[in-house]
């Protein structure tokens, strides 16, 4: 065994602290860089819409994940703070003649701001109280964003520019989708490298006892404030692709339910856990696709209330059905499949 694992070995903290370890793990990332790359050159229009698609909420979930995952702290109104991002760089760009690089910034910015102020009620309360009030958050941002029409559009909604470098235009399926994937790809590397930090290592104290973290000298109210800033900041950046994407912003883009399936998302992919974040939004997407193509067929040959409801009811399900007999997500299944092939074929010494 020792012969096996010997190139595993670390001789400096170094390189036990290396965002990438192995080899192995470095061809496994060149080969995904590669994918990306050519995918495009081959995919239909509908597919990058998809990866486009799936991409945005990756980021949004691996916010969800450092505030509810790693910290402890429910939230219910994810969506409200990217519809704050959304139309902050919206207003930038189509208002105030911004270009796209500049508005992102200040669109994630605006998002942590706005995480800050409705992240106070957590400094007293928490669980199902801390849900209401994030709840409340989101019809609040909602709701502002319905009354201040000359500057939102109101219901109508404003038309948004494509980003821009230069003179070339990200308007193509293609080119939005290399841009939405870079930002993926960034947004995992720092959330990655923000749980192994202090801060990461307080909000998740936090998570497991917040009285014993309290009595070890954690500050509470900083970290649990700097843990809704954070999550917040990666939902502004979401919201700020999303209407670039669709080069409109609406509040019909962020409706309610989309955070409790954001929610679903962690908790299918597994909570405090990056992989887990990515695994639970390419999951429960790529679902919703599938639902989508059976969805005609279903209505068919039973009747058309059926279609409507499928979506709802698959996504419902997988929820319950992880919820009971997989609570760890498909992470801590990841974990085991890597262990196994770890140790085999000595697989037995993962009983010491």
């Amino acid at each position: 065994m020792t012969l096996r694992l010997a190139h595993n070995l670390k001789s400096a903290y170094a390189l036990d602290m290396a965002f990438i370890r192995t080899r192995q793990q470095w061809g496994w990332l060149l080969g995904l860089l590669v994918v990306l790359v050519v995918l495009p050159l081959f995919a239909s229009d509908q597919i990058l819409t998809v990866l486009t698609i799936i991409g945005i909420a990756i980021i949004s979930v691996h916010g969800l994940n450092i505030l509810t995952g790693y910290c402890g702290q429910i939230s219910i109104g994810h969506v409200g703070f990217m519809a704050v991002g959304g139309y902050t760089s919206a207003i930038l760009t189509a208002k105030l003649g911004w270009s796209f690089w500049a508005a992102l910034p200040v669109a994630a910015l605006a998002a942590g701001v706005a995480g800050l102020i409705f992240g106070l009620p957590s400094l007293k309360i928490k669980g199902f109280y801390l849900i209401m009030a994030t709840i409340a958050a989101h019809f609040i941002i909602i709701w502002l964003v319905l009354q201040f029409r000359t500057i939102t559009g109101g219901p109508d909604g404003m038309p948004v520019p494509k980003p821009a470098i230069g003179s070339f235009v990200f308007k193509t399926k293609a080119s939005y989708f290399y841009l939405v994937m870079a930002i993926t790809l960034l947004a995992t590397f720092f959330a990655t490298n923000i749980v192994r930090t202090r801060a990461g290592r307080a909000f998740v104290a936090i998570r497991d006892n917040d009285l014993a973290a309290e009595v070890m000298g954690i500050r509470l109210w900083s970290y649990k404030l700097q843990a809704f800033f954070v999550g917040c900041v990666y939902a502004g950046v979401a919201g700020a692709l999303v209407v670039h994407y669709f080069a409109f912003a609406s509040v019909d883009q962020f409706p309610f339910m989309d955070s409790v399936w954001y929610l679903g998302m962690l908790i299918v992919g597994g909570m405090g856990s990056t992989v887990g974040a990515i695994f639970g939004a390419v999951s429960l997407k790529l679902l919703d696709e599938a639902v989508t193509i059976v969805g005609p067929i279903l209505s068919a040959a039973v009747a058309p209330q059926a279609a409507a409801a499928l979506a709802l009811f698959m996504r419902g399900l997988v929820i319950a059905v992880f919820l009971i007999f997989e609570p760890r997500g498909l992470a801590h299944g990841w974990e085991l499949i890597k262990a196994y092939f770890r140790l085999w074929p000595f697989s037995f010494e993962d009983a010491d």
